[in-house]
C-alpha cells in the first residue's frame, strides 16, 4: 500500500481536517443552526421493507450491557454462535438475519453513522467496541438492499446512529460490578461548542469470566472465559454553512479473551477514522470517507495434549472506503438518489504451526478485495401510494491472493489468479396507505456479497474439526421478495407482520468432506422463507414491545449430503419481548424474555444445540443528586444455554449473573 494511504496517516489527516472545523463551530454565534449529527433522512419508501427501530430506551435496558443483547430485540438477529462478546472467539461474531447463516461471516451489513463496521479480513463485527449507551437508535432492515454500501447486505442492514448531547447530556458515566467480581466502567462527555458539539467516550470491561466447559468435562487445563476489553472514541460535529455539516470520528479498541483452556488466548484490536459531509439544501448530499486498521491474534490449544497447535500471531488488515450520494431536486413527489461507493480490503494472516509444543512451520496467507458500486433509486409518491425502484452495478475484484508456508522444513508458495467482474442488483417495492393507520407493503430485491479474505485464504480449527479455506470461492447472490402490513390503530400502538422468501445462491458454507474435516464451498443455495411479527405499545409510563420470527431454512445442494438440511447454527424459532415501566426520567424497571429455538452445530445435523429461554431484568432508581442505582440481572432462571456441541464436547453460555452499580448524569 502506498505510504500516503497508510491508516495512521489517514487518521491524522482526518483529525487535522475535523478539529479546525470544530474550533470554528466553537466561535459561531448564537444565531447559527444546531447540527443534527445524523445522515440524510430515510427515503419515503424505506417503509416498503421490513424495518424495526430499537430506540435508546430499549438499547439502555440490555441486561448484559452488550450491543448483541440489545439487537436481539429484533427476533431473528443472531451471531454465528450463541455466545456473547465476552465468551466467544471474535472471529465467530458474524451477524445475520432470517436464518441466512451457515458460516461465521456477516451476511447482514452493520453501519455506524454510515460506516461499514465489519472487519476487513474476517467480516466479523467488533461488538465489544460498539457500546449501546453511545447510540441514539438502531434501525434494523431485514431483507436485501441495493443502495449505498448495498454489496454485503444479503440478509439485511443494521444502521446504528450515534447519540449526541440531547440524548447523552453533558456527562454520563456508570460503574458496575457483578457477583463474580467482574467490572464495567463507561463514561461519555458531550459538550456543546457553539453550534456544534463534541462527544468523547470510553469503556473498560474486565472479568475472570464463567465456566464455559461443563463441570464433568473439565480437565486441569480448563479455565474460565476471562476477558478484558476497552474502547474509546471521539466524535465531532460542526456546521460549515447553514446547510452543510461536518461529522468526524476517530476510535480505537482492544479486546482480549481466553477460551476453554489455559493459553488459548485471543485478541482483536483496531483504530478507525471517518469523515462525513452532509448537505441538507435543495441539492442534498452525503459524502463519506473512512479508514480502518485492524489486527487479530489467536492461539489454538489441543484438547488432547493441551499444548499449542497453532499461533495465529498477527492478522493485520486495512479497510478503506467511501461513498457519495446526491439527491437532486426533482419535485415534491419524487426523492431521487444517485451515487457511488467504494471499498478496499487488504490483509494477511501470519501463523506459527506447532508440533508437540514446538514450532514446526510457518504460514502467511491473504490478499485484497475491491468493490466499486454505482446506484440509483427513486421514490415516487402518488397520493396514498408510494412506489420505489432502484438499481446497482458492482465492479468487484479479488487480487494478490497468496499462500506461503514452511512445513517440515519444506517451503512452498502459491499465487492465486486475480479475478474480477460486474454484477447487477435491483430492488423495488410499494406501500399503500389504506386509512385507519393501516398500510400494506411489498418488495422484491437481489443482492451480492463477496467472499471475505478469511473465507478465501485462512484455514482454522475448532477442535477436533479442521475447516479449510478456498481461494476459488465465488460471490453469493441473493434473490428475495416479501409482503406485509403495518398497523397503527392508535397513538402508541403498532403492529407489523411480514412474510418473506429469500434465497442466497452460491451460499458459502462450511461443508463436511471427511470426518473432522470441512472446507468452505459455494453450495447451490440457502433458501429461507417464513414470517416475522412485531408489536409495540406505549401506554403512558408503561411500554411493551415484542418480536417473533419463524424461518424455514434449508440448503439446496442436489446430489450432496447437505441437500434439504438446515444451515448450521440457524434456529427455526426466535422471539423477544420487553416490558418496561418508566414513572420518571431517572426511574426504569424492565424485564426481557427471550427464546431461541433448537439449532444444529454442523451442516450434517448431527449435533443439536437445544432450545433456550432466558429472562433478563434491568432497574434504575435515583439516589441523591446526579447519582442513580443500577441493578441488572442476566439469565435469572439460570437456563443452560449450549453454545457449542461437537460430538458431545460442549460449551455453555452466560449463567445467572447479577450486576449492581451507580450511574451519574449531568445534563
Amino acid at each position: 500500500m502506498p505510504a500516503a494511504l497508510r491508516p495512521a496517516a489517514l487518521i491524522s489527516l482526518l483529525a487535522g481536517i475535523a478539529l479546525p472545523s470544530l474550533a470554528l463551530a466553537d466561535e459561531a454565534g448564537p444565531d447559527q443552526i444546531v447540527v443534527t449529527g445524523r445522515g440524510l433522512d430515510a427515503a419515503p419508501a424505506a417503509v416498503a421493507y421490513d424495518v424495526q427501530e430499537i430506540d435508546a430506551d430499549r438499547l439502555a435496558v440490555a441486561a448484559s450491557g452488550r450491543l448483541e443483547d440489545a439487537l436481539s430485540a429484533a427476533a431473528g438477529f443472531q451471531q454465528f454462535r450463541r455466545s456473547d462478546s465476552r465468551a466467544s472467539n471474535p472471529s465467530a461474531q458474524g451477524i445475520t438475519l432470517r436464518a441466512l447463516g451457515g458460516n461465521a461471516t456477516s451476511r447482514t451489513l452493520l453501519l455506524l453513522d454510515g460506516v461499514p463496521m465489519a472487519d476487513p479480513f474476517f467480516g466479523y463485527v467488533p461488538l465489544s467496541a460498539l457500546a449501546p449507551e453511545r447510540l441514539a437508535v438502531a434501525r434494523v432492515t431485514r431483507g436485501g438492499g441495493s443502495g449505498a454500501f448495498g454489496a454485503g447486505a444479503v440478509a439485511g442492514t443494521i444502521d446504528l446512529t450515534s447519540a449526541g448531547p440531547d440524548q447523552l447530556g453533558l456527562f454520563n458515566g456508570r460503574a458496575l460490578v457483578d457477583d463474580r467480581g467482574e467490572t464495567e466502567l463507561s463514561a461519555t462527555l458531550a459538550p456543546r461548542l457553539g453550534a456544534g458539539y463534541l462527544v468523547a467516550s470510553g469503556r473498560w470491561d474486565r472479568g475472570r469470566g464463567f465456566w464455559t466447559t461443563p463441570q464433568d468435562q473439565r480437565v486441569p487445563a480448563s479455565v474460565r472465559a476471562r476477558y478484558e476489553s476497552w474502547s474509546t472514541s471521539l466524535r465531532a460535529v460542526a456546521p460549515l454553512t447553514s446547510e452543510i455539516e461536518l461529522q468526524a470520528r476517530v476510535a480505537a479498541f482492544n479486546d482480549a479473551r481466553t477460551l476453554r483452556f489455559a493459553g488459548a488466548d485471543t485478541a482483536a484490536s483496531g483504530q478507525d477514522a471517518s469523515l462525513r459531509l452532509v448537505g441538507r439544501g435543495a441539492w442534498q448530499f452525503d459524502a463519506l470517507a473512512y479508514v480502518q486498521s485492524r489486527d487479530f491474534n489467536n492461539v489454538v490449544i489441543s484438547a488432547r495434549t493441551f499444548l499449542p497447535t497453532l499461533d495465529q500471531r498477527a492478522t493485520p488488515s486495512t479497510g478503506i472506503g467511501g461513498k457519495f450520494e446526491l439527491r437532486p431536486p426533482v419535485g415534491k413527489a419524487h426523492v431521487l438518489r444517485v451515487g457511488a461507493d467504494w471499498r478496499f480490503a487488504e490483509g494477511h494472516t501470519h501463523e506459527d504451526v506447532y508440533t508437540a509444543g514446538r514450532i514446526s512451520g510457518t504460514r502467511r496467507a491473504g490478499g485484497s478485495n475491491r468493490d466499486l458500486g454505482l446506484f440509483i433509486e427513486d421514490d415516487w409518491t402518488v397520493g396514498p401510494l408510494i412506489l420505489t425502484a432502484g438499481a446497482r452495478a458492482d465492479r468487484w475484484s479479488v487480487r494478490d491472493g497468496t499462500l506461503e508456508q514452511v512445513l517440515g522444513g519444506v517451503p512452498s508458495a502459491t499465487r492465486y489468479p486475480d479475478r474480477s467482474g460486474w454484477n447487477g442488483s435491483f430492488r423495488g417495492g410499494a406501500v399503500a396507505k389504506l386509512g385507519g393507520g393501516l398500510a400494506l407493503r411489498g418488495s422484491a430485491y437481489t443482492g451480492l456479497r463477496q467472499p471475505t479474505l478469511n473465507e478465501l485464504y485462512r484455514s482454522f480449527t475448532v477442535f477436533p474439526v479442521v475447516t479449510r479455506a478456498n481461494a476459488a470461492l465465488e460471490n453469493e447472490k441473493l434473490r428475495g421478495f416479501e409482503g406485509g402490513l403495518d398497523w397503527r390503530p392508535a397513538a402508541g400502538l403498532t403492529f407489523s407482520a411480514t412474510a418473506f422468501d429469500n434465497k442466497v445462491r452460491g451460499a458459502i458454507a462450511n461443508v463436511t468432506i471427511a470426518p473432522n474435516l470441512r472446507q468452505r464451498q459455494n453450495v447451490g443455495a440457502v433458501h429461507a422463507k417464513g414470517i416475522e411479527l412485531g408489536a409495540e405499545a406505549k401506554l403512558g409510563t408503561f411500554s411493551l414491545s415484542g418480536s417473533f420470527a419463524y424461518t424455514d431454512a434449508k440448503v439446496e445442494a442436489a446430489g450432496t449430503a447437505l441437500d434439504g438440511k438446515r444451515p448450521a447454527q440457524t434456529p427455526r424459532y426466535a422471539a423477544s419481548a420487553t416490558a418496561a415501566w418508566r414513572p420518571s426520567p431517572r426511574t426504569t424497571l424492565a424485564l426481557t424474555l427471550r427464546h431461541t429455538g433448537a439449532q444444529f452445530e454442523d451442516d450434517l445435523e448431527t449435533d443439536v444445540l437445544p432450545a433456550a429461554t432466558t429472562l433478563d431484568a434491568y432497574a434504575e432508581a435515583p439516589l441523591a443528586g446526579p447519582f442513580s442505582l443500577v441493578l441488572r440481572g442476566e439469565n435469572l432462571f439460570d437456563e443452560t444455554v449450549v453454545t457449542r456441541n461437537s460430538g458431545g464436547s460442549i460449551d455453555l453460555g452466560t449463567p445467572r449473573t447479577l450486576w449492581a452499580g451507580v450511574r451519574v448524569a449531568f445534563r
